[in-house]
């Protein structure tokens, strides 16, 4: 019997087509499809939406997680981070890492019609111009960032705040940057806690100037844009935009509940090809057939799952795992960046208002009815203060040249990471935010009658290199999906020791944050880590190994080869696997080099072009049937 790990009773296991009518996974499997995508995510319902666009081609959605859309915790934005833990995330953890002290840190991922985007904290941005660049100079053409733009605003309706908002919270944008008809409702928060007017202000006093972000520098200080409808201040996200609206398509099919087993390939004149997937729904398992594409958008942790569980990756990781290979690309599963993150807490001056009155139930009730009358009040509050640094603020020369000089990997991806690695440039290296609401549990027993803030601090740019496979088998046995992948960033080890310095540069910089005016006015002092006893100094070094954490924006496992090809990657720049007829992977397993930004207005855009690209080779297909694929 089938018995998923993260099962909670759901109230509505139907599937949401058709106008919402339920229908069972067998009549799920009785349409021919076109088109299926593995996974309901950020991404896979662009694909869905985009590709069901047109009524002759029928697609088909299956997703592991449930509907939540009516869910509170999911909408709301003053529950940010509230979903994590729940039925709604798979709740991952990391292989014990050896330079965190075999820490085995948690990766919350989305487990939910929307994927990640039903759960993350609402963060809209893009990278620098460089980070995109990077792509494209490896062989991924198309793929720079003056490609990419038509596609960053694809998916956005950017909503400009008023010049009063503008002038009291310090919003700085510039609308050309924006999409303005997109799916996914962008907007400034409308109401800050009470230590967002100090961020700005100290940063410019630390020399760091306020700029605009979109433009292909996101560089310096700025209050950040939330994927929030402004109308109802209501989480805008993919399972919101890109399918409730159209849900009634007849030829849109999702299938919620569903846990996808993997890729049916078979050769067909000489071509190994996708012709279908397996999935078990209700403790029973179906198989769905697909007379196009399979579209395999579950995300990084997952995608190399669905892979190698279908034959494709690492003979190693296949014999282990008591898969049959069926294509040989030791590139599935490898590549993996994470972004690494730590955390410094304070305790504030009482009279700053935060979200505080939240942790009880008047409090709650009363934000509560605020929200629900107006769509005003502490339940509209997200931490939107950040701040992304160049190195040189942070770095002398010398240690940035001692840096470089500790990276040995000879690779064109090291190489592209190293050239960020450069105190003359005005790259956004490490990011920084400021967080009154205590979004993470970094005070270890908080005391009750004080109020804290915490500084986060990003590494955007990491060599720590690492990767995720699905998990060998008992003797004789065969590994499925529902076995738990393994996942092993390798935080810190090889070349990953740079990172482990710059990180401690960054809390260096983070603490100097707190201790600047206007800032220092309101702290009253640090908590996390315990200020020193005197005549001792800091071991940031050290701290790191117990206060390092992710940030929750892994990509790669998947990667654009490039002009390596299948010796360099998983995809090609039109996101076809190697070797493989009819299936594509299109999610942020697909980015080769990570990027200077939280990763969510990125995946949007790489949907779009995927989906753009997918339907490009579905005409030429149709409209010229003497060519061959």
């Amino acid at each position: 019997m089938y018995i998923h790990k993260f099962y909670l009773p759901v109230l509505s296991l139907f599937l949401y087509a058709g106008k919402g009518e339920g229908l069972t996974a067998s009549q799920f499997c009785s349409h021919g499809f076109d088109y299926i995508i593995v996974g309901g995510g950020t991404a896979g319902l662009v694909v869905a939406n985009r590709l069901s666009a047109n009524p002759l081609i029928k697609v088909g959605v299956i997703e592991a997680g449930a509907n939540g859309l009516d869910d509170p915790i999911i909408y709301t934005p003053g529950f940010v981070g509230k979903a994590v833990g729940t039925s709604y995330d798979w709740a991952f953890s990391t292989t014990p890492q050896s330079e965190l002290e075999d820490r085995e840190l948690y990766w919350a991922r989305g487990k939910a019609l929307g994927g990640s985007s039903a759960i993350n904290f609402y963060v809209w941005m893009r990278g620098n111009k460089q980070d995109y660049d990077a792509w494209s100079n490896l062989g991924n053409t198309g793929w720079d960032f003056n490609s990419m733009v038509p596609y960053f605003k694809k998916p956005e309706h950017f909503w400009p705040p008023t010049a009063a908002e503008s002038n009291e919270f310090n919003l700085w944008f510039n609308a050309a940057d924006h999409g303005m008809s997109g799916p996914i409702n962008t907007s400034y928060s409308v109401t800050y806690g009470g230590t967002h007017q100090y961020w700005q202000q100290t940063l410019n006093n630390l020399h760091l100037p306020n700029r605009t972000t979109f433009g292909g520098s996101n560089w310096g200080v700025w209050t950040g844009l939330t994927s929030v409808n402004p109308d109802n201040r209501t989480r805008s996200y993919s399972a919101s935009q890109y399918y409730r609206p159209y849900a009634g398509r007849p030829n849109l099919f999702v299938l919620c509940n569903a846990m996808v087993r993997n890729v049916t390939l078979e050769t067909i004149g000489g071509q190994l090809t996708a012709t279908g997937v397996h999935f078990t729904y209700g403790g029973e398992d179906y198989h769905v057939s697909v007379n196009e594409e399979v579209i395999v958008s579950a995300g990084t942790v997952q995608s190399p799952g669905i892979l190698e569980l279908s034959g494709i990756g690492n003979p190693t990781v296949l014999a282990a795992a008591g898969i049959p290979l069926k294509l040989s690309n030791v590139n599935v599963g490898e590549h993996l960046q994470d972004r690494i993150m730590s955390v410094l807490a304070y305790e504030i001056d009482d009279s700053v208002s935060n979200q505080d009155p939240l942790n009880t139930p008047e409090g709650l009730a009363a934000a509560q009815a605020e929200y629900d009358t107006d769509h005003t009040g502490l339940l509209t509050v997200l931490p939107v203060d950040f701040a992304y640094v160049p190195l040189k603020y942070y770095l002398t020369k010398n240690n940035v040249t001692y840096l470089r000089s500790l990276v040995t990997g000879t690779d064109a991806r090291t190489q592209n990471i190293k050239s960020k690695l450069n105190w003359d440039i005005n790259l956004g290296s490490m990011e920084f935010v400021l967080d009154p609401n205590l979004l993470f549990p970094a005070v270890p027993n908080p005391d009750p009658t004080k109020k804290y803030a915490l500084v986060y601090q990003m590494l955007q740019y990491p060599f720590s290199t690492g990767n995720i496979h699905i998990p060998a088998a008992p003797s004789g046995g065969k590994t499925t999906s529902s076995d738990t992948p393994v996942i092993d960033p390798k935080y810190y080890q090889g070349d990953g020791i740079v990172d482990q310095y710059t990180m401690a540069a960054g809390q260096v910089f983070a603490d100097k944050i707190a201790r600047e005016g206007p800032m220092s006015s309101i702290i009253v002092k640090r908590v996390v880590p315990p200020e020193p006893a005197p005549g001792q100094k800091d071991n940031w070094f050290e701290n790191l190994k117990n206060s390092t954490v992710s940030d929750w924006h892994p990509i790669g496992t998947c990667a654009m080869g490039g002009s390596a090809g299948a010796s360099g990657g998983v995809v090609d720049a039109r996101l076809r696997v190697y070797g493989v007829k009819g299936l594509r992977v299109v999610d942020a397993s697909i980015m080769p080099i990570q990027i200077s930004s939280h990763l969510q207005g990125t995946v949007y855009a790489i949907a779009e072009k995927g989906a753009a690209m997918i339907i490009e080779d579905y005409v030429a297909r149709h409209h010229h049937h003497h060519h061959k694929d």
